[in-house]
């Protein structure tokens, strides 16, 4: 998919009741295991109703991907959508980019390689690995929805990359802001182990979304859209 085209973290003159002017932001939203960009659809209209964009991406064999989850033999290939758009982005432009549960993965590994092109990383109740650790020892099973639509996945929990306790590094993926967004009522990844992954992170930003479930984007779109507005408008405040 190709990204669409804008100018930066902040852009246009839209102004609210008030009268003061609104931050126009890019949001990149990445997929859990099993799912695919279709699982957004609620939250990235609600996200595009409040005059902001969005790219949701397929990861490679997942969703709308034409590719079987047999050809795709790395955890690297299975991002490369998500590496390729950022790679894609104008110049100068900073997105906030958003990971659900296994996405979470992809998300870290974008944030060590495009670390300049994001001016905000959320992890939406999603694995979120710590820096020195590998990423593949932090798996968590995901729950599985919308059976009709769902595909055969692969967590390469044995990948040469995933099993690498170096690649992510304090300089590039450990300095980004990261915010990770706290469900009570996941009964995917049971709110403890949420806050452990936190726990394994300092510095890392909390935040509660009240009422929902694991496919927050689903259950909440637009509390969860309200939540990454809020969260992208103090990214362009710093």
């Amino acid at each position: 998919m190709t990204p669409p085209k804008s100018t930066g973290v902040v852009r246009g003159a839209e102004v609210d009741t008030a009268g003061r002017q609104k931050q126009q932001h890019h949001f990149v939203v990445v997929h859990g295991l099993c799912h695919g960009a279709w699982c957004w659809y609620k939250a990235a209209t609600a996200l595009r109703h409040a005059g902001h964009r969005v790219t949701a991406l397929d990861m490679a064999a997942a969703g709308a991907s034409p590719a079987r989850v047999d050809e795709v033999r790395t955890f690297e290939e299975y991002s490369r959508p998500l590496l390729d758009a950022l790679a894609a982005l104008p110049p100068g432009e900073r997105v906030v980019l958003v990971g659900h549960s296994q996405g979470g993965f992809s998300v870290a590994l974008a944030t060590e390689l495009f670390l300049e092109r994001l001016a905000a990383v959320v992890f939406l109740t999603a694995s979120m690995p710590p820096v020195g650790r590998p990423m593949a020892a932090t798996t968590e099973e995901d729950l599985t929805l919308a059976l009709s639509l769902i595909r055969p996945a692969n967590r390469f929990t044995g990948d040469a990359l995933m099993r690498n306790a170096s690649f992510l590094t304090n300089e590039r993926y450990g300095s980004a802001r990261r915010v990770f967004v706290i469900v009570k009522d996941d009964r995917a990844i049971p709110v403890e182990f949420q806050r452990r992954m936190v726990a394994q992170s300092p510095g890392v930003e909390v935040v509660d979304l009240a009422g929902a479930d694991h496919m927050a984007m689903i259950s909440k779109p637009a509390k969860l859209a309200d939540l990454l507005v809020r969260i992208a408008d103090k990214a362009g405040q710093l």
